[in-house]
């Protein structure tokens, strides 16, 4: 068994994720569930040559230093997979992403139009959220093929890892990948500042240097695409500025106000007749209003905001989740399980 058959065997059967836990044959998660695949279970010896099958020296050191390591493998040409690996019982296992071999069209990827529009603002922030696995990566991406079709502009991501390469239509794309092109995100940003690049695509904003990087950057007249851990709209708001010293917490609000153009957050659900995920979006437009509440420090009104500002574009995850509910797409369980306000969907199907 080698990760080469295995990511094989992923594709065969339209998995999305593979698993490699010892004592347990390979786990595959296909449309959102685990499943067992068939074969000899995982020994420990066979984990850590599968862990070790694609690493150079350098992230061999880093793995025996930091007992963690991600990383991108290809299978053929364009194929790509993030190979995580993590130690349990002091032994290494594996969780392996497969990403999409093409960018598929926004309508396949249930993305609102409006995503369009975004992809044609000239600078500011755009911030894609959501827990791990709820297609952030495949948005990021979207983004950057938008523009790279219909813009000529530089654009510039650094990501952890590379799991899509662009090639260049009408832009010029520069991907660089943690721990193989760059040490850091704080530390690429400041060099991807002196690349002249019109666009920058950041993986995952992680730490307060690499926030401040990218609204600094924002702020200058580049547009930035980056993705956050967190679970609404909202929050990704009150994250950003919380992570800073309660001494610069104003600056940075007022960066933020200043620059931020949308921001997503996403959730996959199971759709109601199973067999596939459901793309749910919660969607807060940077409007004055918007930028105004940030600004004064009374981001508890954004709620608010999303409710009433469907005009602009707007909507909140308990709406969306309505929708697809009277859509047929999602079962009623699923978006009251999901809602913020449970009540809001109970007294709007009664």
């Amino acid at each position: 068994m080698n990760i080469e058959t295995l990511l094989r065997a992923a594709r065969k059967y339209e998995a999305s994720d593979i698993h490699i836990v010892v004592g347990l044959p390979p786990l595959f998660r296909i449309d959102g569930q685990i499943t067992t695949a068939r074969g000899d279970v995982v020994t420990p010896e066979g984990a850590r040559a599968l862990a070790y099958e694609k690493l150079n020296e350098s992230q061999i050191r880093h793995l025996e230093t930091d007992w963690a390591l991600c990383f991108s493998t290809t299978l053929g040409d364009a194929d790509r997979a993030r190979v995580t690996i993590y130690y349990r019982n002091g032994c290494p296992e594996l969780s392996i992403r497969l990403s999409e071999s093409v960018i598929r069209p926004r309508q396949e990827l249930r993305l609102p139009a409006l995503i369009d529009e975004l992809a044609r603002k000239p600078n500011g922030l755009i911030i894609i959220t959501g827990p791990t696995g709820v297609g952030k990566t495949t948005t990021f991406h979207y983004l950057v093929d938008r523009i790279n079709a219909e813009f000529r502009k530089k654009i510039v991501t650094v990501e952890d890892p590379v799991e899509y390469t662009h090639s260049s239509k009408r832009s010029v794309i520069i991907q660089q990948e943690l721990l193989t092109d760059v040490h850091s995100f704080s530390k690429a940003l400041v060099h991807v500042l002196r690349q002249d690049p019109d666009v920058i695509g950041i993986g995952e904003m992680r730490d307060p240097e690499t926030m401040y990087t990218a609204l600094m950057a924002a702020e200058t007249g580049h547009l930035v695409i980056a993705t956050l851990h967190t679970p609404d709209t909202v929050l990704s708001m009150q994250r950003i500025v919380s992570a800073f010293p309660e001494g610069q917490q104003s600056e940075v609000r007022y960066m933020l106000s200043n620059t931020i153009q949308a921001v997503i957050a996403q959730q996959l659900l199971p759709h109601a007749q199973g067999g596939r995920r459901v793309l749910c979006c919660e969607i807060l437009i940077g409007t004055q209003s918007v930028r105004h509440n940030i600004r004064d420090n009374t981001t508890h009104k954004l709620y608010t905001e999303l409710q009433a500002g469907r005009k602009y574009g707007m909507i909140t995850m308990d709406h969306a989740l309505l929708d697809l509910y009277q859509q047929g797409e999602i079962t009623y369980d699923t978006a009251v399980s999901m809602a913020r306000d449970p009540e809001t969907i109970k007294e709007r199907t009664a």
